[in-house]
């Protein structure tokens, strides 16, 4: 599969979850219903690994890379992500959580001496930009009060979990250990560090039967975990946590124009020009991308 349907269907699906988690927050204690979501998402993969004949059985050094995945990209950072949509709105989370494009700049630098390119950056800048001007008209009316100021220390650390959790599967492909089977126990370990979390903090295990949270469950389960993650952490892999994690500018794009196929929103020039901004930077970064690709197999080509 090329890198830009990995990137497409990434993209595609995260910004979509957006709505859906909205419908996972009421009832059930969000940290409760991640650990719903993940038992779903793991218990499908083990089935998936089993059925094709996949090997499940590593050393405890390779489990070690597959509980950091678990806990900072299966756990922490959903747990995070949840609770600041309980006191800030999507649009303030969108906006905190890309942080994690500079964030995985400079963790690929420190961790693996990765120098991200002057496009990767500049590309970068563009994205903030355009998510801010995409958001700016929903968040400017809000007083920073002591709930929203909570709400945004919620988002950072959650975009910092996730980082983490990138540099963890991108350590574990350099260790050569499987996708499918490294997201399976990842996220067997993500649902059992939040469960212990949820109990921890005395949650009830309740459940809302309702069609909306179910299906919302399921989708989440599926296509925001399973499939959503099988594609971006390949995609990691191939061009680097530094650019893979440029997708998360794309989502709230996405969520936009899915609000404004469904929900009425009016496209203004705001989201016009935020739209266009976060492209641009779409553009640079995977243009770095592919001109770095083009010029290891011209370096290869027989002379």
């Amino acid at each position: 599969m090329s890198n830009r349907l990995l990137y497409a269907i990434t993209v595609l699906i995260w910004g979509s979850t957006w709505f859906a988690i909205e419908f996972q927050l009421g009832i059930v204690p969000p940290v409760v219903s991640i650990v719903y979501r993940y038992a779903i998402a793991a218990a499908m993969l083990f089935v998936w690994s089993a059925y094709r004949g996949l090997n499940l059985s590593f050393g405890w050094r390779d489990h070690a890379w597959f509980a950091l995945l678990g806990l900072f990209l299966f756990g922490l950072n959903y747990v995070a992500a949840y609770g600041a949509q309980v006191y800030i709105s999507s649009a303030l989370t969108a906006i905190t959580f890309s942080m994690i494009v500079w964030l995985n700049i400079i963790n690929a630098r420190l961790f693996f001496g990765i120098r991200a390119g002057r496009f990767t950056v500049f590309g970068a800048l563009l994205g903030i930009a355009g998510i801010i001007t995409l958001f700016l008209p929903l968040v400017e009316e809000i007083s920073l009060t002591d709930s929203v100021l909570f709400g945004l220390v919620l988002a950072a650390f959650g975009a910092l979990s996730a980082s983490f959790g990138n540099m963890a599967s991108q350590a574990a492909q350099l260790r050569k250990l499987p996708i499918v089977q490294s997201n399976a126990w990842g996220m067997l370990y993500g649902c059992v560090f939040t469960a212990m979390l949820a109990i921890g903090a005395g949650q009830p295990f309740t459940f809302d039967p309702s069609f909306a949270y179910v299906i919302s469950l399921l989708y989440l389960a599926v296509f925001g975990s399973v499939i959503a993650f099988g594609a971006y952490l390949t995609l990691l892999g191939r061009i680097g946590a530094h650019k893979a994690g440029y997708a998360t500018v794309m989502f709230p794009v996405v969520a936009l124009l899915l609000a404004a196929l469904f929900e009425g929103l009016v496209i203004d020039s705001s989201v016009l020009l935020g739209s266009i901004l976060a492209l641009s930077g779409n553009v640079l970064v995977m243009r770095e991308h592919l001109g770095r690709v083009a010029a290891r197999r011209s370096s290869r080509a027989p002379k």
